[in-house]
C-alpha cells in the first residue's frame, strides 16, 4: 500500500513474491532519486505547489504575534515559493509554523476533555477491549459474520479491494460510536467490509502478533522438523495477552473456513498468507531484511492456518 503525500492511496497486489519484491526496489529507488534531487526546477515547482497552504497557515498564525505587514507578507511569500535560495525567509516561516503547531493541544488532552472521542480504528487492541468490555473488539465480529453470511464464496475475497472511498465511510461511522448495521445497503459491497477488517488491523498501533513476539515467530518458523516448528508456534501464541489471543483465534478460525472454500474464492492459504501476513504481524523497526521478513510473515500466517487445530486444540491447556 502506497500513500502519497497528496493523501492518495494506491494498493499493489500480486500472489508472485519476486514480483512484489521488484515492485518495492522500484519504488524505493524512485523516492530515494527524488529526495536527492536539489535542481531550481524541482524546488520552485514544489514551492508553487505549496503556495496555496503556505498562505492559509500564515494567515492562521497567532495575530498578536509580531509579523510582517500585509503588503510585505505578500512579497514574503512571493519569495518562498518563486527563490529557491532565499532560505532565511523559509526558516522564519518554518519557526511561525512550529510555534503555532506547539500551542495546539494533544490529541490525548482533547480526549480527556470529551472534545474528540475515542476512537476504534488506530487504537490499540487492548483499550478497544477494555472500553467494549471484552477481549475481541465488536467491529471485528461483525466483519467476520458479514464475510461467513455472505462472502465465503466470492473470488477473491480479502484480496480484492473495495472502493476506498466507501471503506473510509465505514471507518468514520465506527469511529464515531454510531449503530453498525453491515447489512445496510451501502455496504453491500463485501469487499468494503473485508477492506475495512483489513484497514482495523493495519492501523493498530501494535500490530496483532506484538512487536515483542516478532523475533521469536520468525525462529519459529525457520525450525526444519514441522512438529517442532508447531510446536513452538503454539507454545508462543498461548503467551499472548488475552485480547491478541482471543482476537487472534475468532480471526484464524474465521481465514480458515475462506481457504476451506479455496476450489470457489479461489483464495488458498497461502494466498491468505501473503494478504494478512504484513498486515498482521511486523517487525517495530523496518530493516534491510524486509523482503525476507515478508516471506516469513506470510509463511507463519499459512503455518497457523494450515495448522489450526493443532495450534488453537485445548491440548496441554
Amino acid at each position: 500500500q502506497i500513500t502519497t503525500v497528496s493523501g492518495n492511496e494506491f494498493l499493489l497486489q500480486s500472489d508472485i513474491d519476486f514480483l512484489i519484491l521488484d515492485w518495492f526496489h522500484a519504488i524505493k529507488n524512485a523516492i530515494d532519486r527524488l529526495t536527492k534531487e536539489r535542481s531550481y526546477t524541482s524546488r520552485n515547482l514544489e514551492f508553487k505547489l505549496r503556495r496555496s497552504s503556505s498562505i492559509e497557515l500564515l494567515n492562521r498564525l497567532d495575530t498578536e504575534s509580531k509579523e510582517p505587514k500585509p503588503e510585505h507578507r505578500k512579497s514574503l511569500i512571493f519569495r518562498l515559493n518563486y527563490s529557491a535560495s532565499d532560505t532565511n525567509d523559509r526558516n522564519r516561516v518554518k519557526s511561525r509554523l512550529k510555534k503555532f503547531i506547539s500551542r495546539r493541544p494533544s490529541l490525548k488532552t482533547l480526549q480527556e476533555k470529551g472534545l474528540i472521542k475515542d476512537q476504534i480504528f488506530g487504537s490499540h487492541l487492548h483499550l478497544v477491549c477494555e472500553h467494549e468490555k471484552s477481549t475481541v473488539p465488536q467491529f471485528v465480529r461483525l466483519c467476520i459474520e458479514a464475510v461467513e453470511k455472505r462472502g465465503l464464496d466470492v473470488d477473491g475475497i480479502y484480496r480484492v479491494s473495495g472502493n476506498l472511498a466507501t471503506i473510509q465511510k465505514l471507518r468514520f461511522v465506527v469511529n464515531q460510536e454510531e449503530k453498525l448495521n453491515l447489512d445496510d445497503s451501502q455496504w453491500e459491497d463485501i469487499h468494503v467490509v473485508t477492506g475495512a477488517l483489513k484497514m482495523f488491523f493495519r492501523e493498530l498501533p501494535e500490530p496483532l502478533f506484538p512487536y515483542c513476539f516478532f523475533e521469536q515467530f520468525v525462529e519459529a518458523i525457520k525450525i526444519q522438523d514441522n512438529t517442532a516448528r508447531i510446536r513452538s508456534i503454539r507454545s508462543l501464541v498461548k503467551k499472548l495477552p488475552s485480547p491478541n489471543y482471543d482476537t487472534m483465534k475468532i480471526l484464524f478460525e474465521h481465514l480458515k473456513k475462506i481457504a476451506a472454500k479455496e476450489s470457489v474464492n479461489l483464495m488458498s492459504t497461502q494466498s491468505l498468507g501473503i494478504v494478512f501476513g504484513p498486515t498482521l504481524l511486523r517487525p517495530e523497526k523496518e530493516t534491510g531484511n524486509m523482503a525476507v521478513h515478508m516471506l516469513y510473515q506470510n509463511q507463519i500466517v499459512e503455518l497457523m492456518l494450515s495448522e489450526y487445530s493443532e495450534i488453537f486444540g485445548a491440548e496441554e491447556d
